[in-house]
């Protein structure tokens, strides 16, 4: 890359001179600290079992603070934790009963076959001797070199955020919560075995899992929870609790010295740097430096608040994955400060409220979340494995915290909820009446950019969204103005998802492009700049917006445009209208093409995969579910064109995808121009007669003026 697309790149977005100025600055300091470190981490004499501890704990031996470690009650925990290491596996299965064989199946592969689900790949076989940098899906084996001296875009095939989740060791976390079932103390073992192993391999400050201080603060938080789990098995011996001890104490200094800071902005990565800082600081007071990871990571957790949570509750990264990463970030924090009687003011524990409200309108019917923007899995303490869709959980932690009813979708309790809040977060759940996913309303997110137009079981998701990141985000896709459909308890219109990484750069380059979206594409262009060789910077000219959003209980109407194609030789404005019909239940959307010159549009939708596809004689596209038979008719109301099916894919998971279709109508026209389209659902059972003349009286309203303003 040029070193002026290299400025370009670094100082993208809307930033100020001042910020601009301090950023380069603290560029340089970090170049001139990074070139002193290479030295220092080279000649380090230290031995890596060495702990650096408080005072109160400097003099005694390794068996007193074995001892002290046992017997410990402060600092708290999350509640559930301090429960299970008392063993009381009663309340435990009282609560999760369902789970306990699928739990302790799953702990004895870990331990007997050293296998466990990774991201979207399935279980994975990590060998009798786990090698902690291998990636077990390319078998490339990363070097330990010095991390500024790594390419973490390698070849083909090589994905570092492979390598990262498996260094997570959120795997611990399963065993953890096998042996408070069990006491068997053949879990701790392996645990203390396998944190061991990973010492031995990763030499303090080289290698990838020492390159970014957000894995090394993830890993340490499920250090934390595994030691608390395991607190008083007799596996953790005095020698063992010195190592891990000594491991944490190398994680906390590394993250302070390593901040993902910027003048510029911030997003998810420094947030999980000051939360793994936050944590240390409030569950190892042993430790010398504890108390100030702990100030200041609590001040700079609540300035991020303040700094990445929208007003109107969303994460600024323009992706639904990362705001239920960000969410269980702060979730669990402020639930920690609590335990711990860390005073929280009060409006940040309302803007936590806000981002959980948030979740809850996004989510389709069916509980589950669309896929708008990267979504990598990334999860903040993984005590349950999650699909990517699933954020569900975070809104019943959220009932049990807030004791909100509005945010209980679900009869039964998550998981969580026990191991976060214990039996009185149970309780708590179990008294809030149940609303259902469903009973969420239309909702337009002014500064996130997403409108969502939604009753009973019908919804729709207008992403509005920018880049993020005041125009520097790097996890938001081309995807101004597409749409994501539910109905009848079946998900037709999707987003598409994100698949890889830097493992395939094509395919990155595919899943986050305008042709993969359900929208509008003109002269084969993309929305905003974007190259296969860059997969973490996109550009930020279609800046969307919603000019009219009006909600009432018959009808929502929502107008929406961007100008990412006013860098055409003849420019042209995308205008989409939505206009939702509750009582016939069917949404109109209305595409105003606005310019002049001959152009090249193609209008799109990106289905579901698993759906029965099919073009009817009269060229209205159905969509079925093939075991609900439920379906979603999408007609043309002016075009002549036939649609054409196109061959896509489709992500749910990191690593998995699944072929789908995409239907476009390809149309040669003159701007500025016109396209209507009804989206119409038909429930299994329901008269398709009447479906049908809603279709022809849909078709016979004229065209609304494509310069007339709302």
């Amino acid at each position: 890359m040029s070193i002026a697309r290299k400025i370009k790149h670094a100082f993208r977005g809307g930033i100020s001179l001042r910020s601009a100025a301090l950023e380069t600055a603290r560029r340089g300091s970090s170049l001139l600290r990074g070139r002193f470190e290479r030295w220092e981490v080279s000649n380090r004499r230290r031995p890596e079992q060495t702990v650096d501890l408080a005072p109160p704990f400097a003099r005694i031996t390794a068996d007193e603070l074995l001892s002290h470690f046992r017997a410990r009650t402060s600092p708290k925990f999350f509640s559930g934790f301090e429960l299970a290491a008392e063993t009381l596996t009663h309340i435990q299965r009282q609560f999760i009963p369902e789970d306990s064989a699928e739990l302790l199946a799953a702990a004895h592969d870990i331990v007997e076959k050293h296998r466990w689900p990774l991201l979207g790949y399935g279980v994975q076989d990590f060998g009798a001797a786990i090698d902690w940098l291998r990636d077990p899906l390319s078998e490339l084996r990363w070097p330990l070199d010095y991390p500024a001296d790594l390419a973490l875009a390698r070849c083909a095939g090589a994905d570092v955020r492979v390598l990262w989740e498996l260094n997570r060791l959120g795997h611990l976390l399963t065993l953890g919560r096998a042996y408070t079932l069990t006491t068997d103390d053949g879990f701790a073992d392996e645990c203390f075995r396998q944190i061991e192993s990973w010492r031995q391999q990763n030499k303090f400050g080289y290698g990838p899992n020492w390159c970014c201080a957000m894995e090394v603060a993830l890993r340490a938080m499920n250090l934390v929870g595994a030691l608390e789990l395991f607190r008083r098995a007799p596996a953790l011996t005095a020698e063992r609790v010195t190592t891990v001890l000594a491991l944490l104490a190398r994680h906390g200094e590394y993250i302070r010295r390593h901040l993902e800071f910027s003048y510029i902005a911030t997003g998810n990565h420094y947030l999980s740097d000051v939360a793994g800082l936050l944590w240390l600081g409030i569950y190892l007071p042993e430790l010398r430096a504890a108390e100030k990871w702990r100030r200041f990571g609590l001040r700079e957790l609540l300035r991020e608040m303040d700094t990445q949570v929208l007003p109107d509750g969303a994460d600024d990264e323009a992706s639904t994955g990362y705001h239920r990463f960000v969410t269980e970030l702060f979730l669990y924090s402020f639930i920690l400060c609590r335990a711990n009687g860390i005073e929280i003011e009060g409006r940040y524990w309302q803007r936590l409220r806000s981002l959980l409200e948030y979740l809850r309108v996004c989510l389709r019917p069916d509980g589950r979340a669309p896929l708008v923007g990267d979504t990598d899995g990334g999860r903040a303490l993984p005590l349950v494995r999650r699909s990517a869709d699933d954020h569900a959980f975070v809104l019943g932690i959220g009932a049990a915290l807030f004791r909100e009813p509005r945010f209980k979708i679900d009869e039964r309790a998550p998981e969580e909820v026990f191991w976060l809040l214990g039996p009185e977060g149970v309780q708590n759940y179990a008294e809030l009446e149940t609303t259902g996913p469903q009973s969420a309303k239309s909702a337009d997110f002014e500064h996130a950019g997403v409108c969502v137009l939604r009753e009973d079981d019908l919804y729709l998701l207008l992403s509005g969204s920018g880049a993020g990141l005041s125009g520097r985000g790097a996890h938001g896709h081309n995807d101004a103005l597409s749409v994501e459909v539910s109905a009848c308890g079946t998900a037709f219109i999707v987003d598409p998802g994100s698949y890889v990484y830097t493992a395939d750069l094509r395919e990155r380059h595919f899943f986050r492009s305008t042709a993969y979206h359900s929208t509008v594409q003109v002269d084969s262009k993309e929305q905003n700049v974007i190259h296969e060789t860059t997969p973490f910077v996109r550009g930020d000219q279609a800046r969307p917006r919603v000019t009219h959003w009006h909600t009432g209980p018959d009808s929502d109407v929502l107008v929406a445009e961007h100008r990412g194609y006013a860098r055409l030789p003849e420019p042209v404005t995308h205008r989409r209208r939505i206009d939702f019909h509750k009582r016939e239940r069917c949404w109109l959307i209305q595409d105003e093409l606005v310019g002049a010159g001959i152009h090249e549009f193609n209008f799109r939708f990106h289905l579901a995969p698993g759906l029965s596809i099919t073009v009817r004689p009269d060229e209205v596209v159905q969509a079925c579910a093939k075991i609900s038979g439920a379906r979603l008719l999408i007609v043309s109301l002016d075009l002549s064109e036939a649609p054409q099916l196109e061959s896509r894919f489709s992500s749910r998971e990191y690593g998995q995808k699944e072929p789908s279709v995409s239907i476009c109508w390809h149309v040669r026209a003159v701007a500025p121009f016109v396209a209507r389209f009804a989206l119409i659902p038909v429930c299994a059972g329901e008269d398709e007669g009447q479906r049908t003349r809603l279709i022809e009286r849909l078709a016979a309203k004229p065209i609304a003026n494509p310069k007339s303003q709302i």
